[in-house]
This record gives C-alpha cells, structure tokens and sequence, in this order.
C-alpha cells in the first residue's frame, strides 16, 4: 500500500528514510522579517537575528492548502501536529484530512495531535515508520500509535523563556525564573499538551541531573530518548553521556532542533523526548 509520514515542522524532522515524508512549515515573524521554517532555513542566522531583535514576534501554523500539499496524492497518510494546545496545527490538518477524504474517499488519513513538540513528535514518526515496515493495515497501525503516543513523553531544560511567554505559553512570572543568569528553567509536555514547570537548575550538571531524575519519575527505564537542542551540543553530549551510563543499551541520539523549536526553546535549550 502507499504510505506516507506527513508532520509539521515543529517535528524537526527534514527528511526522513525508507518511507516518503513531507514536512508543513511553521513560521517565525517579526515586525521586520518572516522565517519559513524549512531546510533552507539558516537556524543559527535566525538565533542571531531574534537574539538582537527588540520588538514583539510570534508564530503560526500551517494552513489547510499547505498541509494538502504536503499529503501530495499518496492513499495512507498518517499525520503528526505540534500539540493542539498551543497551536491551531492540528485543526488546521484536521481540514485538510477532511478535504482530502472528501475528494478521495477510497483514500485514508489519520492525525495525530502529538500533545507534545519536537522530539516526541519525532518519537511518533519513527514509530509509524517500524509499524507500516511491518506490514500491519492502516487501521492496526492507528490503533498502535495510538497506544505509543500515551507512552512517549517530554521534558525540556531552557535557559530563557522570553518567547513563550510573549506568545502565552507560560506565564510570565515563570518565565522569570529562566532568566536568571545560570538558571534554566526545567519542565514537562503536560498529558493534555500544555507546558508544567517542575523545577529550577543552575549550571549545566545539575540540569542534567534533574532532567534525568524527572525522566526516571515520568517512567523511563532504558527506552529510545532523542535529544533536540537549540545550538547546545555540549549539553546535549552530557546528557547523553550520563543517560548511557545508567542505560548502556538504550539508543540515544542527539539532533539540532529546527526553527520553530529554536524560536521557543531559544538559545541553550534542550528538549528530551523518550520511552515509558
């Protein structure tokens, strides 16, 4: 059968192997300028950028004609949205499946509300992958990733919270705390897709202590993690270097987080998706 993997670009994935994929850009914009959250995208250009930048910027979801695009004319369609709590992404797919359907009607499509960003997003992906891989029918691989999504989860470590509380995303008293300098800010993907603080960490070591006693707390036991980071490798490597010590066999893997995860994560952050 034709399967395709669709996501909006708050999945960080660009390209996606074994499987065809396309990705529907959020965007990034200001008063002065407006970043297409694509492969072309220079993520280090437009950190920079938003780093001096002084006045108000926000962003949006793809539309329904994008995500149309994006499903191309393939017969299975899985899809996967930032969570539907802070973006109108999944509504706006939602549509497009609708619209698709209906001009297609031997054709399927499902979405999925990630209730979550970034790597658990990417989590999702590869497992959609595994499962259409197998064989299985459109509706045994609904039923599993469906299943999957309530075991996959999120924690993010982030130095400044300035863009998620100009947008609503936290309040800006808690937004405080991460602006402090060596304090990051250390947080979960809540099960209804909204953003719960759950502690402050100053300095690297004891971040990566706390995002891995709260991983530990949320149920990890040695399932896949993947680390998105926003131009911070460095912590990235800790982490992974420290999870490994505790999990030698668990896959591990670290990826630069693209636009829209960078405009909210900002500068240092790290966003931790992985495996109950």
């Amino acid at each position: 059968m034709n399967y395709k993997i669709v996501a909006d670009s708050s999945a960080d994935i660009i390209s996606f192997d074994a499987i065809p994929f396309s990705s529907a850009s959020l965007k990034i914009t200001t008063a002065e300028r407006e970043f297409t959250d694509n492969r072309e995208l220079d993520v280090h250009e437009m950190l920079l950028y938003l780093k001096s930048y002084k006045g108000r910027s926000h962003s949006s979801c793809p539309n329904t004609e994008e995500f149309l695009e994006a499903f191309g004319d393939a017969e299975n369609i899985f899809c996967i949205t930032i969570t539907s709590n802070l973006s109108g992404s999944y509504n706006a797919a939602s549509k497009a499946a609708s619209d698709y359907i209906s001009a297609h009607p031997e054709r399927k499509v499902h979405v999925i509300d990630s209730l979550s960003v970034g790597p658990e997003s990417a989590l999702i992906a590869e497992k959609l992958r595994e499962l259409i891989l197998s064989g299985l029918s459109f509706e045994e691989i609904k039923e599993k990733i469906t299943k999957y999504n309530v075991r996959t989860r999120l924690i993010f470590a982030l130095e400044s919270m300035h863009n998620l509380a100009n947008n609503g995303r936290v309040n800006s008293l808690i937004a405080k705390m991460a602006g402090i300098l060596g304090v990051r800010a250390i947080g979960r993907a809540s099960d209804v897709g909204t953003l719960d603080m759950v502690c402050k960490s100053r300095g690297l070591q004891k971040t990566v202590s706390d995002v891995i006693k709260t991983m530990i707390t949320d149920g990890y036991c040695g399932g896949k993690v993947r680390i998105h980071h926003a131009e911070n490798e460095t912590g990235a490597t800790l982490l992974r270097e420290t999870i490994m010590k505790s999990y030698p066999k668990a896959s591990v893997e670290i990826y630069q987080a693209r636009g829209l995860c960078c405009f909210y994560a900002e500068h240092g952050g790290l966003l931790v998706g992985f495996e109950t």
